[in-house]
């Protein structure tokens, strides 16, 4: 009964939205009020129907229903509740209805939101969205089907994969980067409409750019959270692999970072409407193209899933997307004409562009890496793989150079500038910069990259604080007092402002601490009997022996040491092994301290009776990227509040007000 009806409320939703496609369009083509209702409409019916099929999933897989096809294949009644909830996004099938889930909401909300506005674009978006909810409709209805029936039902199910039981950050991490990735589809469908209705006004940049930047928190948050699960679970200390499904969370993260500060041009300037357009657009197929990695089988990862039928379809959707939107630029490109132009390279608008090809640059070079092996084992049959040092080399430069561009863009002001001026903004930051570079240095720090690092992280975090907080200083000095001033010119009027440069701000910690870590990390094996110590980096460890615990879902053998620093204590840690029924080899879980400089990592290799072989890891500024990640999606969220409405004016000359334009 539960599969049946499932089946149903995902066949009903492919009928839903294709028919609302159609009418969208159709509305769309001919300006009909009454044909954009309807289609808003289906809309919401889409939405529902997504909604209830996945609470219906919900509810077999609580229940335990081994009667439908995916309960049995990741259910088990031997988890935690936590674990049989999670289940929905733990295997291929799931993970597509989930897809779908939240597609439903994305586009019931945001066609709520502009229900009564921007009437001349919203059949078209509200049309390529459900387009792309009828193919996701289509693959959950076909090749990636979690209602079929099982037939005999088993008596129980062998539990979602065990690294989804081994940390609770699952439970947090794949909806985050669902959000990120799905909520693409909305600035797609609105880039969309701008080139079928053959203009961009200025009033519809707001809800382009904020249905673009909602995601773009949510995927921040979620590749942070990636990396964080890695170095909690996975034992080798690190937090960024480069692995192929790592990357393809990346790609459309650096595309639309690249659109959102184009965006930004374009709303103050009236220049680079196409080419905003165009990385709106690269973002969502970049998205479809993870889907594919994640999904086909055609990557060995550890985040990707198993070998599956929809690979190819995805591959059929991703052309036929990247051919609609081809056609539809070659077409339509030349009507989003600019209203200004960028008279001078020196300039703030200047620096916006540069940094975007520097983006465009990033995302091709680890586009490349991720893609190649796959090319050459497809034409010549030939495995291979590209790692580390590639990207290393190649992505270093490049993420060097947006590190500087983050400090000398929002120093120059909008227009021209002439040379004392440039100095002026230029040249102060540069201490900074220097003093940073010294600090590090008096630390231990020898690693070129890194010492460059530092000064352009110092450069940056200058310009960067004091930036944001010149609408208040300018403010003070009129004579205000300090609380009005501060509500009324941070607070108020220039939230998006604000919100930009505390995103910049959290981007100048995560660049610095990536680099701290990555070149000051050490690390040492050694293997200890009961009650004997070790000291490494500062630290005396000493096991104290093992302990056996039994779970419903699994057995631990617990590892504890005694952590001391100059014969005070300091804390107990205790890495463990755990022993899934699914698995054949035991799974890790390392044990982190946590200091505002630096964690101290210990991972078991091996037990061997009363003898334990064990991975100290020294790692400075590895807690900062959680932190600083977190700081840059709560400057989004800051952006993303409404602020007084202003109106913009293209001003061929630089104007040195302030203004309220979000910085990223």
């Amino acid at each position: 009964m539960t599969a049946t009806f499932g089946r149903f409320l995902i066949l009903a939703s492919v009928l839903v939205s294709t028919t609302g496609a159609f009418i969208a369009y159709a509305a769309g083509a001919k300006r009909s009020p009454e044909g954009l209702r309807w289609s808003q409409r289906f809309a919401y019916a889409f939405a529902g129907l997504m909604v209830l099929a996945t609470g219906v999933m919900e509810y077999a897989l609580i229940t335990h229903d081994f009667g439908v096809q995916y309960v049995a294949h990741v259910g088990s009644t031997q988890v935690p509740l936590w674990v049989t909830i999670v289940s929905l996004w733990s295997s291929l099938e799931g993970s597509i209805l989930f897809w779908g889930f939240i597609l439903g909401i994305y586009i019931a909300a945001t066609t709520w939101v502009n229900r009564n506005e921007h009437q001349e674009y919203m059949p078209f978006a509200i049309g390529t969205w459900l387009s792309c909810g009828a193919f996701f409709s289509f693959l959950i209805a076909g090749p990636a089907n979690p209602f079929l029936s099982v037939s005999p039902v088993p008596l129980d199910g062998p539990g979602p994969n065990p690294l989804l039981q081994n940390h609770l950050l699952m439970i947090i991490h794949p909806p985050m980067l669902y959000l990120g990735y799905v909520g693409m589809t909305i600035p797609f469908g609105f880039a969309a409409a701008a080139l079928l209705r053959g203009r961009l006004g200025q009033s519809f940049l707001r809800p382009l750019r904020a249905s673009l930047l909602l995601p773009w928190v949510f995927l921040t948050i979620a590749i942070m959270l990636g990396g964080w699960w890695a170095y909690e679970v996975l034992g080798w200390g690190g937090y960024w692999a480069w692995d192929p499904v790592e990357n393809a969370s990346l790609l459309p993260w650096l595309t639309a970072t690249a659109a959102l500060h184009s965006a930004i041009v374009m709303e103050r300037r009236g220049v680079l409407k196409g080419w905003t357009v165009t990385l709106i657009q690269a973002s969502f197929l970049l998205t479809i193209l993870g889907t594919f990695m994640t999904r086909s089988g055609v990557f060995n990862s550890v985040h990707s899933f198993t070998q599956s039928s929809i690979g190819p379809t995805i591959l059929v959707f991703l052309t036929a997307i990247l051919l609609f939107s081809v056609i539809l630029l070659a077409l339509r490109i030349d009507s989003l004409e600019a209203e200004g132009r960028i008279e001078s390279a020196v300039s703030r608008e200047g620096m916006f562009l540069v940094n975007n090809l520097f983006f465009v640059v990033f995302t091709f070079t680890v586009l490349v890496g991720t893609v190649f092996p796959l090319v050459v084992e497809a034409i010549k049959g030939k495995q291979m793989s590209v790692g580390r040092p590639y990207f290393d080399a190649m992505v270093v430069p490049v993420g060097t150079a947006l590190l500087f561009l983050l400090g000398v863009g929002p120093a120059l002001p909008w227009g021209k500038t002439n040379r004392k001026e440039m100095l002026r903004a230029l040249l102060p930051p540069l201490i900074t910069g220097a003093i940073a570079l010294i600090i590090g240095y008096a630390f231990g720090i020898r690693n070129a990259w890194t010492l460059v690092t530092l000064l352009f992280g110092g450069y940056a975090a200058h310009v960067t604080f004091a930036q944001m907080w010149l609408p208040l200083r300018q403010r003070l000095k009129k004579g205000d007092s300090f609380a009005p001033a501060l509500i009324d010119a941070q607070l108020r009027r220039g939230r998006r402002r604000f919100g930009g440069y505390v995103v910049h701000a959290g981007a100048v910690i995560v660049f610095v601490a990536i680099a701290v870590s990555s070149t000051m990390r050490t690390q040492e094996e050694v293997t200890l009997a009961r009650g004997q110590s070790t000291t490494f980096a500062g630290y005396a460890v000493t096991f104290m022996g093992t302990e056996e615990r039994a779970e419903p879902h699994r057995q631990s053998t617990i590892a504890r040491f005694n952590i001391s620093k100059n014969g005070q204590p300091v804390t107990t840690m205790e890495p463990r092994m755990n022993q899934y029924a699914a698995m054949r080899e035991p799974i890790g879980t390392p044990a982190v301290h946590s200091t505002i400089g630096r964690d101290y990592y210990l991972s078991i290799m091996n037990i061997q009776g009363d003898q334990v072989g064990l991975l100290i890891i020294n790692m400075p500024m590895v807690g900062w990227i959680w932190g600083a990640v977190l700081l840059m999606g709560a400057g989004g969220l800051i952006a993303l509040i409404p602020a007084r409405r202003r109106t913009y004016v293209v001003v061929p000359e630089s104007a040195p007000t302030i203004d309220d334009e979000a910085m990223a």
